[in-house]
């Protein structure tokens, strides 16, 4: 990891800064695959300050990338099956004009080494099967595990669930 830049656990506290930056990395991930309705219910559903703390009282960690003092993506996990070493990446997103610089890589490998010292085996995640992040998730050796579409309000995330074995 560069010098300028920094890993930390978000708190409770840094809930507007995850909210700013998901605002800023939401529709223009999205805006090709799904329509702008499905986007503001979905964000409406996962993003409020409310859903938020929600999420990491149930056990979700929020990561933030910071450069400079300024956050430029984050990252959240939890364990999904303690008796199998899951863990899955729930969210990994970072500013539009940060893509390709290979943040997204220091980001993701920062997870995994974080999940894997927690004692995870596996980690899963979700990528919509028309994102072209999954061709990233591949290059950092990541393979669909299966398929599944999961309801949300009256829409529908078609997603692959990709793993990676950690061990």
């Amino acid at each position: 990891m560069s010098k300028s830049l920094h890993l930390r656990q978000a708190t409770p506290d840094d809930i507007p800064v995850i909210q700013q930056l998901a605002e800023a990395t939401w529709e223009p991930t999205y805006r090709s695959i799904l329509t702008k309705e499905q986007i503001d219910y979905m964000f409406g559903e996962i993003y409020t300050a409310e859903a938020l703390a929600k999420q990491m009282q149930e056990g979700q960690f929020f990561w933030l990338l910071e450069e400079e003092g300024q956050a430029l993506g984050f990252a959240s996990f939890s364990v999904k099956e303690a008796a199998g070493q899951v863990y899955k990446l729930n969210k990994i997103y970072l500013l539009p004009q940060t893509q390709g610089k290979g943040y997204g890589k220091v980001l993701l490998e920062a997870v995994e080494q974080e999940v894997q010292r927690r004692g995870a085996a596996v980690l899963d995640l979700n990528v919509n099967r028309y994102n072209q992040a999954k061709g990233f998730y591949e290059r950092c050796g990541y393979r669909v595990h299966l398929q599944e579409d999961i309801p949300i309000g009256p829409y529908w995330m078609n997603d692959y669930v990709m793993r990676k074995a950690l061990q």
